[in-house]
């Protein structure tokens, strides 16, 4: 699992199995307590390109909406971040602010 970004209580993280999804995704995980919860799904391009999308969410529209604002804010790095999950490559982690 590729650790990519820290927002709020949240961690963004690539899995190296998707690699074969139709679209590049980043899963959501809400930080804190002794296991790991997936918490959202949010596609990040289409075809290639910048195209945010939230796929699955058990968040708020706020929160939702934090997290898809921080990932276009970020979209190069994180974009970044997943090839290199995909290679087998470690990754830096970033904290980003609200």
């Amino acid at each position: 699992m590729g650790q990519l970004a820290f927002i709020k209580m949240f961690l963004l993280v690539s899995i190296p199995t998707d690699v074969n999804d139709n679209r590049r995704h980043i899963h959501v995980f809400r930080k804190g307590g002794r296991h790991l919860h997936s918490v959202a799904k949010i596609w990040i391009e289409r075809n290639g390109i910048k195209d945010i999308e939230i796929a699955e969410s058990e968040l708020n529209a706020k929160d939702n909406a934090l997290i898809v604002s921080a990932i276009g804010r970020h979209w190069d790095f994180i974009n970044e971040q997943i090839t290199k999950t995909f290679r087998g490559e470690k990754t830096k982690v970033k904290n980003i602010e609200k």
